[in-house]
């Protein structure tokens, strides 16, 4: 038998350290090539480590939040054969099972391995389906566990398919199927004196989360300005145009046309389309508008971007945002898809609230948020009608823009949304 040692590979664009943020494996499991061993965490994206090899792990190089440098051990495997004592970036060989075994030699064979893009189903269904006991707390992302309590689901009782018995949506679907639904769930009694605690680890993308918000509020001067749309008239042509094309080009958002709308009034406004180098005193505006879009994913709030939105029409947008909305929930966003964004906008949709005050994305120096829309009775040309309004609640770095500016700025936007025509006028 020979060990074979993986180390922290070099994920590029010079970063020197990670964060392992999760084991999918624990010592004594048997692996298999291309299964995904960890997750570790950079400055802007989670990636998955996949082991070149079979066998069986043996040994951990460091715990879930633990910072590791580039090229140290991350983690020894048990495989079959001698092994090569030489480093070497490829995976070693594993005889065949009807080879006769090779006489016990203790080597070891450090590898680098390539970092992974998609995670394989098979490290995603990996090991049995687990049960657990009545106070066992399952483990599940935030998004399934909503999605559990909106479908009135005690975790506790689904099985979880993923790494470590993890429940995933697939779960609570067959959970739904297998005919377990809300009404068969049990029920606890009311008013149950509770004195459960529970601390939870900031590590990861949460950790990454956090740094970034705390050094974006102390270091940028913000401030909000809140302005009030009429978007009933693009909401008609929103209609109107998914009615015509919707099949044959795919179906219209309201964000297409907030990116177009940025596009447009970024042609008068130049100074909110720009990066901000504290340090060097420098602003940077750029002519290339590439739009971040804040996306939740079940492991925190990551900023997708849309390159050269100027050079885009509604439905390249409206395709481009889609797909990187689902790269980042899925956790197969690369680090070029996360960053180089020039100007953010941000929503919460349906839970869009009335106001927010988002904080920016340094080193930009604007970002627009969009609350929800809500009918209401306006006063229109002396009469009372029914619109459609909402909110923009947007922020900016005050030490680069100024209150005026701003101000003009999110008014122009509101006259394109509200005259919808003139967003396509050159």
């Amino acid at each position: 038998m020979g060990t074979h040692v993986i180390k922290m590979p070099d994920i590029g664009e010079g970063i020197a350290e990670v964060e392992l943020s999760q084991w999918h494996v624990k010592v004594g499991d048997l692996v298999v090539e291309d299964q995904v061993l960890a997750d570790v965490m950079t400055d802007k994206a989670m990636v998955d480590i996949p082991s070149p090899v079979h066998g069986k792990v043996i040994a951990l190089g460091g715990q879930p939040g633990e910072v590791m440098a580039v090229g140290s051990i991350l983690i020894s495997i048990e495989v079959e054969g001698a092994g090569n004592l030489k480093e070497s970036d490829k995976p070693a060989p594993v005889a065949a099972k009807e080879t006769p075994a090779a006489p016990k030699v203790e080597a070891v064979v450090e590898s680098k391995p390539a970092v992974a893009a998609p995670r394989p189903a098979a490290a995603v269904c990996q090991g049995p389906m687990v049960a657990r006991e009545a106070d066992e707390r399952p483990l599940a992302s935030p998004a399934v566990r909503k999605h559990a309590l909106d479908l009135g689901i005690q975790l506790r009782l689904v099985r979880g398919s993923g790494p470590a018995g993890r429940v995933l949506h697939e779960d609570l679907d067959a959970y739904l199927a297998q005919g377990q639904s809300k009404a068969s769930a049990p029920v606890a009694a009311a008013y149950t004196q509770r004195n459960d605690e529970e601390q939870i680890q900031v590590i990861g993308m949460r950790r990454k989360i956090a740094q970034r918000m705390q050094d974006a509020t102390q270091r940028a001067a913000h401030f909000s300005y809140v302005e009030e749309i009429d978007v009933t008239a693009i909401e008609e042509l929103r209609a109107h145009l998914n009615e015509k094309h919707g099949a044959s080009r795919g179906k219209l958002t309201l964000l297409p046309f907030l990116v177009r709308a940025l596009v447009v009034a970024l042609r008068d406004f130049p100074q909110m389309n720009a990066r901000y180098d504290d340090e060097a005193q420098v602003i940077t505006r750029l002519g290339a508008v590439h739009v971040g879009v804040a996306t939740q994913s079940d492991v925190g709030l990551m900023v997708p971007v849309v390159r050269h939105a100027e050079a885009r029409s509604l439905w390249d947008s409206a395709a481009e945002i889609s797909r990187l909305a689902n790269a980042a929930r899925n956790g197969k966003a690369s680090r070029d898809e996360l960053s180089g964004s020039t100007i953010t906008l941000t929503s919460l949709g349906a839970l869009g609230g009335i106001v927010s005050t988002p904080v920016l994305n340094l080193p930009e120096v604007a970002i627009v948020g969009v609350n929800k829309i809500v009918e209401r009775p306006m006063v229109v040309k002396g009469q009372v009608v029914i619109r459609k309004m909402m909110n923009l609640s947007s922020s900016f770095d005050h030490r680069v823009v100024d209150g005026m500016d701003a101000a003009l700025f999110i008014q122009a936007i509101r006259g394109l949304l509200e005259q919808p025509a003139t967003l396509f006028v050159e």
